[in-house]
């Protein structure tokens, strides 16, 4: 209960106005449901005629005597008064439409309360996938290497929608069903203390009967949770990879290991809902051992006329403790639902309390402009804290210069790029924007100065205007088309049915390769950046969408500050200093013409190439 407490109280408080009316209603449906009930009682005296006409009620002052003789001694007063004026027919009718206007009185109420509950359950249930979501976009990109993408699939989906079905499903339970059970236990206590003195003694034994079964599902949810995790992760592989799939003629291979997790989560989820599904029966069960106890006491007492009540409120007394039970079976089947929930959570919250050091510093600096240079001092990096990827790196890239990378797979280079824009943060020394510290900077200002043209094109399910357009607010078609036509790409849009406003695909799959690089450039133009990452942008084009690519690239650089990492070592020949990376560490570095000249790693690279 405690850690159901800790998440309404992240998630509740701003919603907390919806609950001072959902109690409010709860309350007086549960007077009026009482209320109602206790017309039973002149009802049956009415209809078996157990008021032999020697008893005579007389109005008592309000407040003269105990509360409870008090309203009791005018209700028989003013029923008997009405059989005297209307008789007793008249008055079963009036008795009757009595008990109809409580009783919608009281539906009323119960609608209204679970009504009100509607905006604060849908509210929360939005706001912990935003949160997700804001959360997973924010997350430093180390947190993706460590987790797979179908795992975070799931638990922004399939989790997130337990919590809803399971946490929030019992919210409005558990908020109805204690007023209730109060109301309802104080009635009981207010009409026989000695009946529901024996009831307390009968309850623990079966809450604990109760208990014994919830206290073992979050485990087991937990685990169909996970099984669900593998699944999605299945699933999203084979999406991702059927290219591969059928290359290797594999499908049997991959369908055989999907039944496999599928057979899995069948039988996680087998056991959750076998005992979800022993939460009704067990507690309808338990509920009528309670009643046949109680009937059995009672009935002993009264007719053995040892009993303070007489036989109508006995039945009063029944259908308040049959009341009592149905509110009781919810709280219970909330106890079996919330573990699930809980153990959904427990999984999101791996999401939601992920570290991220990639922040802001407190009092961060504006880097609105690049003037000068940038310098990698000493720069040393390493994933996992063992194995150095970069050593001792020093650079630096004066404005307006080419810097190319390039090396075996492996030596750093792309982790490099990456330190500037602080996908990750460097371990050792330090990156300095015209002497600025990039981690003492706004991370948004500095990734405002670079622009990122890539070896595959991340591109979006949308039209080409967007994708174009992909970050830079309020731009107009006239600037997309003039980033289109620099990129060399205005020509093949145009073709398409729609033009500008054509859907690509997803990730741009309606594209060649050539294609969606220029698409990818012409968001770099639009973008504008004094800083560009060209992360081997044509290394995987053919030679005719090379030479369109290489022609956008040219325009790109033109008056930018570039570092280009390329394997195809034509394409840099001409930057302004190439620096060779092996094993994290520069090795050489030099123009083209220099780095021949020295016959070393570069110039084998180069024959390499060649021949």
């Amino acid at each position: 209960m405690r850690e159901f407490i800790q998440v309404m109280y992240r998630f509740v408080m701003p919603y907390k106005h919806f609950l001072g009316g959902a109690i409010l209603l709860n309350i007086l449906s549960a007077v009026f449901n009482i209320f109602s009930f206790s017309l039973i009682i002149p009802i049956l005296n009415i209809l078996f005629q157990t008021n032999d006409g020697e008893q005579v009620y007389h109005f008592m002052e309000w407040g003269s005597e105990n509360i409870k003789d008090v309203v009791v001694n005018n209700f028989y007063y003013y029923t008997t008064s009405l059989i005297e004026t209307y008789g007793a027919s008249t008055t079963l009718l009036f008795l009757g439409i009595f008990l109809a206007v409580t009783t919608l009185i009281k539906t009323a109420c119960y609608f209204g309360s679970s009504a009100i509950m509607i905006p604060l359950r849908t509210g929360i249930v939005r706001d912990i996938r935003v949160a997700v979501y804001k959360k997973v976009v924010k997350l430093p990109l180390s947190f993706f290497s460590d987790e797979r993408k179908g795992d975070i699939i799931a638990r922004m989906s399939g989790d997130v929608i337990e919590v809803e079905n399971s946490i929030m499903s019992s919210l409005d339970m558990l908020l109805k069903n204690p007023i209730l059970i109060f109301f309802y236990f104080a009635t009981l206590i207010l009409t026989s203390w000695q009946l529901t003195l024996f009831t307390l003694l009968v309850l623990p034994t079966m809450g604990w009967i109760m208990g014994r079964v919830g206290r073992a599902l979050k485990k087991k949810s937990l685990d169909a949770q996970n099984r669900w995790s593998d699944t999605m992760t299945q699933l999203e592989e084979t999406l991702g990879g059927v290219r591969v799939i059928k290359a290797f003629r594999a499908e049997d291979k991959m369908i055989s290991r999907f039944e496999t997790c599928s057979n899995e989560l069948r039988g996680a989820t087998g056991k959750v809902s076998t005992r979800q599904a022993l939460a009704h029966p067990m507690s309808e069960f338990l509920g009528t051992i309670l009643i046949v106890f109680v009937l059995w006491f009672g009935g002993t007492l009264i007719l053995g006329n040892h009993s303070s009540i007489d036989a109508s409120t006995f039945i009063f007394y029944m259908v308040m403790l049959y009341s009592l039970i149905n509110p009781l079976k919810e709280f219970s089947r909330a106890g079996y639902n919330i573990p699930k929930g809980l153990a959904s959570m427990e999984r999101i919250d791996k999401i939601l309390q992920a570290e991220n050091n990639i922040v802001d510093k407190e009092n961060a600096k504006e880097l609105t402009s690049f003037e000068k240079e940038i310098s990698f001092n000493g720069v040393g990096f390493s994933y996992d804290g063992n194995r150095a990827v970069l050593k001792n790196i020093n650079l630096i890239i004066p404005k307006g210069k080419t810097v190319a990378l390039v090396g075996q797979s492996g030596s750093g280079k792309s982790t490099l790029v990456d330190l500037l824009p602080r996908y990750y943060d460097v371990k050792e020394g330090s990156i300095q924007i015209d002497g600025k510290d990039v981690k003492d900077v706004k991370i948004h200002d500095l990734r405002a100065l670079i622009g990122n043209v890539n070896q595959e094109a991340i591109l979006f399910n949308d039209s080409f205007f967007n994708n174009i357009a992909f970050g830079v607010q309020n731009a107009t078609m006239e600037e997309v088309i003039t980033a289109a036509k620099i990129a060399n790409a205005h020509d093949f849009i145009m073709e398409t049915p729609d033009g500008y406003n054509t859907n690509i695909g997803d990730r741009g799959g309606k594209l060649s390769g050539g294609q969606r690089q220029r698409i990818s450039i012409a968001r770099a133009i639009l973008k504008n950046p004094p800083i560009l990452i060209l992360d081997e942008a044509t290394s995987a084009l053919d030679t005719e969408s090379e030479r369109l690519v290489q022609e956008a690239l040219e325009h790109l650089m033109r008056s930018r500050t570039t570092i280009a990492i390329a394997h195809r070592l034509s394409t840099i020949k001409n930057a302004d200093e190439i620096c060779v990376l092996h094993e994290g560490q520069i090795v050489e570095r030099g123009t083209h013409e220099y780095l021949l000249s020295l016959n070393g790693y570069y110039k084998r690279l180069n024959d390499m190439q060649v021949l």
